[in-house]
Order: C-alpha cells, then sequence, then structure tokens
C-alpha cells in the first residue's frame, strides 16, 4: 500500500507542479500495487472507465494529464483499484484548462464521477433523457449532508437537506443522482420532509440511483423550496464507501455544508476536507473531530467541481 497522503493544503501548484505532482503519485502507487498497466486497464474497463496503455503510461511520466469528464472518471476508479485514499490522485490535478467559454456557463458538462454511458440508461429509464444537456430551471441555493458512520466503518446513512430556487413557473420535482461507491448496492431513499420519490431506477453493480423527488406543487418563477431525504443502508456490515463523503457539483452552489459523525468505535486517527475546483486550485485541508465524535466542512460559492471529507 502506498503511503497516505497527510491533511495539509496542496498547492497552490498549477501547471507543470501540479502535473509533475500528479505523475509521481500515480507513479508510486502503481509501483506499490505491484500492477501491470495491462491488469490496470483490464480492471478500469471491467469497471466501465476506458483508457488506453499508452495513456496510462502517458500519465505516469507526466507527458500529459488527465483532464476530460472521461478521464478524470477515470482517474476516480484509479484510486479505487490502487488502493489510495479517495481524491489522493484526483486532487493533486490542476483544473482542466478551458475549452471555449467559461465552465460555470456551460449548461452540458459530462459527471466527473461517472461517464455518460453509464448514467445514461438510468436517465432514459426515469424520463429524463436529456438531463445532462439541458440548462436545468432549478438553481441548487444551499445543500447540508449529514454522513452517518456506524460502529464496523461503514456508511450507515446520508440525510440531505437541500434548497432550491425556481428559475422559471411549473417546477415541481428534482433529479437526484447518488452514487454509492465500491460498487455496492445503491441505498433506500426515503424522502423526510416535502417531497416524495417518484420514478426510480438503480444500478446495483455501479451502486448508481437515479430518482425523481417530488414537491407535491408546482413553483413560481422565484420561489424556493426546501426538501430533505435519507439515503439509508442495509445492515450491518454497511458499505465501506472507501473513508470517504463527497459530492460532485456540475453547477456552482452557493453554499455546501458536510457533516460526517463516527459512531465512538469508528472514530478516525485523521480527516481531511479536500475539494477539486474548476476555478480554484485543488486543496486538502485537515479537520479535528469536535465533542460529538464528527466532523464537518464548508464550501461558499462552489463549483463545478467536487468536495469532500477523508479520513483512516
Amino acid at each position: 500500500m502506498v503511503q497516505r497522503q497527510q491533511a495539509g493544503r496542496i498547492g497552490p501548484e498549477t501547471g507543470e507542479g501540479a502535473r509533475t505532482a500528479f505523475a509521481s503519485a500515480l507513479r508510486s502507487a502503481i509501483g506499490a500495487s505491484g500492477l501491470s498497466l495491462d491488469r490496470i486497464q483490464a480492471r478500469l474497463r471491467a469497471r466501465g472507465a476506458t483508457v488506453s496503455v499508452t495513456a496510462l503510461s502517458y500519465w505516469q511520466s507526466g507527458k500529459r494529464q488527465p483532464e476530460r469528464a472521461g478521464s478524470l472518471s477515470a482517474v476516480r476508479v484509479l484510486e479505487e483499484i490502487l488502493d489510495v485514499p479517495d481524491g489522493a490522485l484526483l486532487g493533486l490535478l490542476p483544473p482542466p484548462r478551458p475549452r471555449g467559454a467559461s465552465k460555470r456557463d456551460r449548461a452540458g458538462e459530462e459527471p466527473l464521477t461517472f461517464a455518460r454511458e453509464i448514467l445514461q440508461p438510468l436517465l432514459d429509464r426515469v424520463g429524463a433523457p436529456d438531463a445532462l444537456d439541458q440548462q436545468h430551471q432549478l438553481k441548487l441555493i444551499g445543500l447540508h449532508d449529514r454522513c452517518e458512520i456506524a460502529a464496523d466503518g461503514g456508511q450507515a446513512s446520508v440525510t440531505s437537506r437541500t434548497v432550491f430556487q425556481s428559475n422559471a413557473d411549473g417546477q415541481d420535482r428534482w433529479l437526484l443522482v447518488y452514487a454509492q461507491g465500491d460498487a455496492t448496492a445503491a441505498p433506500e431513499l426515503r424522502p423526510v420532509r416535502n417531497c416524495q420519490v417518484g420514478r426510480a431506477e438503480t444500478d446495483d453493480r455501479h451502486g448508481l440511483l437515479v430518482a425523481e423527488l417530488l414537491f407535491g406543487r408546482a413553483l413560481e418563477r422565484g420561489e424556493t423550496h426546501l426538501i430533505e431525504y435519507a439515503l439509508v443502508n442495509s445492515g450491518p456490515p454497511y458499505p465501506r464507501c472507501r473513508a470517504t463523503h463527497y459530492r460532485e457539483f456540475r453547477r456552482p452552489v452557493r453554499e455546501y455544508l458536510l457533516e460526517v459523525r463516527f459512531d465512538p468505535a469508528a472514530a478516525p486517527s485523521q480527516c481531511w476536507q479536500y475539494a477539486n475546483d474548476a476555478e480554484e486550485p485543488p486543496s486538502r485541508r485537515q479537520l479535528r473531530l469536535d465533542s460529538g465524535g464528527g466532523v464537518h466542512a464548508m464550501a461558499l460559492d462552489f463549483g463545478p467541481g467536487i468536495f469532500g471529507i477523508g479520513w483512516e
């Protein structure tokens, strides 16, 4: 196993420095794994990520770096295959170089965590085939996640409170896309407040859930709406969740609060927050457990990008 990244800020390197840091970390992780590039490519392909051996070679040598959505998705899977902490590789990459319009102005960016071909069948089945390409009329203003870690170290549940603002009349639902990770079965979705579950589809092979959350009435332009829901896993044993919880934001969010609460039997030795924003250098920062046995991190005016908490 490779040495784990210590909590603390990465950067503000960008460009050549960040590319060298990523290449060095990837090269070390591959060496420690004992896997050949051919075997790594095969394992990536088995998990739905297509990367050539040549590309892997270029990445670890520093000749090139992952930038496109499909490549960033593959890096996320690489972290699992190489048994490194979530964000240990992705967090070393600088923001993708701009191509045309600012990423904050793009409505149809592909997801970073999963390639389009994995998500699209689920979107089709819930009646939202164009969800990745259309301009959504609900603006995410605030989001609060509370992740509960059980005594065995697995993820028992995630409770989310979300506030939207409608940019047009008639908005009556929100489409939830949730990735469990580690290819475990998707959790049970339970409405808590101001919403009901509509059409829902799961892909247990990839631990994916796509579901409509119905508001009960249509919103008017400018109106805000708060919903709360829970994602509950069966256990024990609970899904291992790779000692992390994160959100991927395809559009900016004004405020994101993430809490992770640990059972006393699963108290971690260290925790850190990490972020990979499209317009800011990647960062990591150490967190300390509070008196209630948990940690929290907050992101303001964040995204597109990934923000999360990891622990060991």
